[in-house]
């Protein structure tokens, strides 16, 4: 009599980094060939938990260095308690259990919450990683979501013709330290749509289809610069992440050696502790040049592979692109070209970043950010600013969008010359770089015009530094104009609003007699004059008459 698990098969689909176009884990599916056993499995716990240790060994047996990912219903987990089986069978062969990841499958409703909760702590707890599947197309309360606090958080690919939908899970995801990743990805468009979005992984058919032997090249559409969602601060480590090839630190060298022989894409291995600590980092050249010495074998082959190995450089998972940088800056330049490992808020090693990944996506960024700056005064232009605007519309933040301008520029380049002209613009771009101390951005939007995005808390301080200096041009006085805007979060849609609603209060503040602040609230009607007397203004400079530049 066949058993059930005599037709079954399972096919393997990479997960694939965006940013570096690596293969980042493999998930492993069941593809029954006869009947439903998914079916049958969603409503028996016991089946679905054997399907899981299934999954597990036949990932196994493809002796594939990559993280798996292993598909089981939020009730298992909840009827369960755990897999006591899966963490039996990971451990019988070799592997640590942080290099699984649960992806944890709908239905939810009916789904004891307090049991999934502890379950899922359990498992948590053993080391395994937790992704929260079906998001988008699934019944997952949000509640639900935050509580679980996974540390992948998979999209269905039908939300990316809702970008707002994405960028506010990119947004969650950002506060419960998870990864955005995207699945059912068939398209160039939705690639590109992914990206723009935020989500820093994908699956799917267009990178490759599910496949009975486990795939490492897959296709990434080459994609422009701009399709790629900015940082806040530099790129986020976890976009560079790639799997790491880790053995337990007892482990000998001769078995890094066949390791490393075995993988020639791997570049160095970590040896870890019990708990998944990295102790000691072996880099590829650096051991096999060891071990190929003419006493190498006989000296090294049968003691632990740490003899050989160095101290690991570390970063957490929170850490930026240019952290990582500073990291690699310390130490002899021998190890520059070292893998660094990256750590979780227990220590455990959840994958490494190599240096040319960081220094060409770095470079790409710098290329990009260059082309915007403005020529007289190297700070960025209006696309800088507004893309940052609408970034901070879509995940619900209150700012606050300032114009400011020199009054009657034209009349001193008039009396003074372009010359004069171009030194004053950039004296009032380096103050308004100076008062920021970059807790606000600055764009130079062209001529004399400047933008600012900043908190409303920060401008007190920015009027102090530059709206009440002293500026002069060949010894005649000259005044600055402000105009404000704050939008508090759902105020405006985009930063066109946003700018629609700066115009007035920019009028308004040239109208007035000296140096001026004119500040308003989007939505609200009037505005608040904070500084500058009733208008006429006047032509203040002392320079030649000359027609307003309005």
């Amino acid at each position: 009599m066949h058993s059930w698990t005599d037709t079954l098969r399972f096919a393997f689909q990479p997960v694939v980094n965006l940013r570096t176009g690596a293969v980042a884990a493999l998930e492993t599916l069941a593809r029954p060939e006869t009947g439903d056993i998914l079916a049958e499995a969603r409503r028996d716990p016991e089946l679905d938990g054997r399907l899981a240790v299934l999954a597990f060994r036949a990932a196994a047996r493809k002796e594939s260095l990559l993280p798996l990912h292993l598909n089981v219903f939020a009730a298992t987990l909840a009827d369960l308690g755990g897999l006591t089986p899966l963490r039996d069978a990971v451990r019988g062969a070799g592997r640590m259990p942080w290099e699984v990841t649960l992806d944890i499958v709908p239905p939810y409703t009916h789904v004891p919450h307090r049991a999934l909760l502890e379950a899922v702590a359990s498992l948590r707890e053993q080391g395994f990683r937790i992704s929260a599947d079906g998001i988008g197309d699934g019944d997952v309360p949000l509640r639900l979501l935050t509580d679980l606090s996974p540390g992948l958080v998979k999209l269905d690919a039908s939300l990316l013709a809702r970008p707002a939908a994405v960028r506010a899970m990119r947004t969650l995801c950002e506060e419960l330290g998870a990864l955005v990743v995207v699945e059912g990805v068939e398209t160039e468009h939705q690639c590109a749509a992914a990206l723009a979005a935020g989500a820093q992984l994908a699956q799917g058919e267009l990178f490759a289809p599910p496949a009975r032997i486990p795939v490492v090249d897959v296709y990434v559409p080459p994609l422009a610069p701009a399709a790629v969602a900015a940082p806040r601060s530099g790129p986020s480590v976890r976009e560079f992440v790639r799997p790491a090839a880790v053995l337990p630190l007892s482990a000998p060298a001769e078995q890094v050696r066949a390791l490393l022989t075995g993988s020639p894409d791997v570049s160095g291995v970590l040896l870890v502790d019990a708990a998944g600590r990295p102790v000691r980092s072996v880099h590829r050249s650096r051991f096999l040049l060891s071990m190929s010495t003419r006493y190498g074998h006989a000296l090294y082959a049968g003691r632990p592979a740490s003899k050989l190995g160095d101290p690991p450089r570390t970063v957490g998972v929170d850490a930026t692109a240019w952290e990582v940088l500073d990291v690699v800056a310390v130490g002899g330049r021998d190890r520059t070209s070292d893998d660094v490992a990256v750590v979780d808020g227990q220590g455990r090693c959840v994958g490494v970043v190599r240096l040319a990944d960081l220094v060409r996506a770095l470079a790409e960024s710098r290329v990009e950010e260059a082309a915007g700056l403005n020529p007289l005064t190297r700070l960025p232009g209006s696309d800088a600013i507004v893309g940052e605007v609408d970034r901070r519309i879509s995940e619900g933040r209150a700012f606050a969008l300032s114009w400011l301008d020199i009054d009657h520029f034209k009349q001193v380049n008039d009396g003074a010359g372009f010359a004069a002209g171009d030194e004053l613009i950039r004296a009032v771009g380096g103050a308004l770089q100076r008062a920021v101390a970059r807790q606000a951005r600055v764009g130079h939007i062209g001529g004399d015009d400047f933008l600012v995005l900043a908190d409303e808390e920060a401008l007190d301080p920015l009027v102090s530094a530059v709206l009440d200096a002293s500026w002069a041009v060949g010894g005649r006085p000259v005044t600055l104009s402000l105009a404000t805007v704050v939008c508090a979060p759902g105020s405006v849609g985009d930063h066109h609003q946003a700018a629609a609603q700066l115009a007035p209060l920019k009028k308004a503040a040239k109208a007035l007699r000296g140096a001026s602040w004119v500040l308003g609230r989007a939505g609200l009607p009037g505005h608040e004059v904070r500084r500058g007397g009733p208008g006429p203004a006047p032509a203040e400079t002392g320079f030649a008459a000359a027609e307003p530049r309005w």
